[in-house]
């Protein structure tokens, strides 16, 4: 499966009409109307930084059509280097409202929002003083322009209408044209939607799975608590689209509209299917970003691009996806200025993709990425024969659902370890274990675990585990009175990993009165000993722990009728 094979040169022109006919046959799916979100800007403007540089900015700016000009003075000017100028500069700029922030409400300085609704703050005799109203009178700024040099917002992508630049830096003339341009009606995509339902962040009370916030570059994500349980909630005014968030979710509760996951598989798969048709070999599939792919510099014929708004928006079930749908190689052609995060997202994404061919007896190699700009290993010829030549057909379902029938198929197409892989940290695969000693089949793990993983038994008490359907996100732990589970992190290399195992089962409790069957000997042993100082258990009254629901509250009526005052004595 894995050998290395040679690409003759004369496949060049036949791969090229291959893939001619491939993208003809299927177009890439693109979200025309797509949801959106409107941004409204009048140009009150905040300008921050030492106040020569702020006060050169506004000088700039006066001939834009921004309504106001506020500047905030941040930080200190540097006295060695003095200005002929400044006295010129101080006329041209003094009738703007302006403050000079001392060195500690600097360090208290709170910014705030995304265009046409900023807001910034700083401590004031104990307060919060809301700068846009002392220097606008208004309820918030419409764009910020930051000239200092430690960023009010020290975020890798910063929101739309918050611009930092220097005086000294090249492109300081196009970014103050840039931000003098910030005024009237912008939109942009809606490009995720939350279902709740499916997302394994919060239940119970308990906190779970937190990948998506710790993958997001704008910092656009945030977990929000309510009375009991958390939830995760997007911002779609600072969310740039990067789509790491939906690849990091296990369990597709974030679900990327540029367009759907399911839609992009099976554009893929139909594009492997319709190359092969018309007579192409060894096809690599490169995930590259829109425009990245066209030009004069286009690549070799055995390569086909599958543009993306943003690499973060594929991650390694799309990769091997690919694989299982008849490509020889995954190559992901990383751009310079990527976000650190999303660098390093891709790594663990990278990381765990090859981990996880390992296991199935594939070669890891079979991905990889490539340096911004490199043209020969992005247009080498593939070292390894492709693993199938049927087409992939995938069904409707769910992200993990989809996700199984790829691992199914690599996994037929290979010679699986049967060990458990290690995976990146994070990684949503892995096991658990049940310390039977300590588990009483309270089944609370089971009313928190957010996909079917973990089930009770229909007929008697038990506890079933499904790996396939495991998430790691920790839940059922955290739900366990008796800390009587253990996640086991790690990609298990056997079919095993797909069916369903009894973790722990007890004969079961009957009722005392009817035999009903109701609970376990360990769950009611366990209730007895928690509540046998109990005032409404006292006595005979303990045996209602024995009883079944509809039995108890008899008894207890019951009891009542015998002696009403009985009651009081509780």
């Amino acid at each position: 499966m894995n050998q290395r094979i040679e690409l003759v040169p004369d496949a060049e022109p036949a791969n090229r009409y291959a893939r001619a006919q491939a993208f003809d046959r299927i177009s890439w799916p693109v979200n025309l109307l797509s949801p959106s979100v409107d941004y409204v800007s009048r140009g009150h403007a905040l300008l921050l930084g030492d106040e020569r540089a702020v006060r050169r900015a506004a000088r700039s700016l006066a001939g834009s059509e921004l309504a106001s000009l506020s500047l905030l003075f941040s930080e200190p000017v540097d006295e060695e280097s003095s200005d002929d100028d400044d006295p010129v500069l101080l006329g041209a700029t003094q009738h703007l409202a302006s403050h000079a922030l001392t060195a500690a409400q600097a360090r208290t300085l709170r910014l705030e929002g995304h265009l046409g609704q900023f807001t910034a703050s700083v401590e004031h005799h104990g307060e919060r003083l809301d700068l846009a109203r002392a220097l606008a009178g208004r309820e918030h700024f419409d764009c910020v322009l930051d000239l200092g040099k430690h960023p009010a917002l020290a975020l890798e992508l910063p929101p739309p209408g918050y611009v930092t630049t220097y005086c000294d830096a090249a492109d300081h003339v196009a970014r103050l044209d840039e931000f003098g341009e910030l005024i009237g009606e912008f939109d942009k995509p809606r490009y995720f939607q939350v279902n709740a339902d499916q997302c394994a962040h919060s239940a119970n009370g308990n906190t779970g799975c937190t990948r998506c916030l710790e993958v997001c570059p704008a910092d656009a994500i945030a977990s929000r608590q309510g009375r009991i349980d958390a939830w995760i909630e997007i911002d779609p005014y600072r969310c740039h689209g990067v789509g790491s968030c939906s690849s990091a979710c296990p369990t597709g509760a974030i679900q990327f509209r540029q367009p759907e996951t399911l839609r992009l598989q099976s554009t893929l798969a139909a594009w492997l299917d319709a190359y092969r048709q018309a007579g192409g070999t060894t096809p690599v599939v490169r995930f590259t970003t829109t425009g990245s792919s066209h030009g004069g510099d286009e690549p070799a014929g055995h390569v086909l691009d599958v543009p993306l708004e943003e690499l973060g928006a594929a991650g390694h079930d799309l990769w091997l996806t690919a694989l299982a749908a008849g490509a020889a190689e995954v190559r992901v052609q990383r751009h310079a200025a990527m976000p650190p995060r999303l660098e390093r997202f891709l790594d663990a994404e990278l990381e765990r993709a090859r981990g996880l061919l390992a296991a199935m007896g594939h070669a890891p190699e079979r991905i990889r990425d490539l340096a911004p700009n490199d043209t020969t290993m992005r247009d080498a010829l593939p070292h390894h024969a492709v693993l199938t030549k049927s087409p992939l057909a995938l069904e409707e379902g769910d992200k993990r659902e989809r996700l199984e029938a790829v691992l199914e198929r690599l996994a037929s197409l290979g010679t699986p370890s049967r060990q458990r892989h290690p995976l990146p940290a994070e990684s949503p695969y892995g096991g658990l274990e049940v310390d039977s000693a300590a588990c009483t089949l309270c089944m609370a793990c089971v009313a928190s675990c957010p996909t079917p993983a973990l089930a009770a038994g229909s007929d008697s008490p038990e506890l079933s585990f499904r790996e396939a359907d495991c998430v790691q996100c920790g839940l059922c732990a955290e739900a366990c009175p008796e800390d009587a589970i253990r996640l086991v992190p790690g990609f298990l290399g056997d079919a095993a990993r797909r069916e369903r195992r009894v973790c722990h089962e007890e004969a079961p409790f009957e009722c005392i009165r009817c035999g009903k069957p109701f609970a376990t000997a360990s769950t009611i042993a366990t209730i007895k000993a928690k509540l046998a100082d109990h005032p409404y258990f006292a006595g005979e009254a303990s045996m209602r722990l024995e009883m079944c629901e509809d039995c108890r509250v008899r008894d207890v009526w019951q009891a009542m009728a015998r002696d009403p005052e009985s009651q009081l004595k509780v």
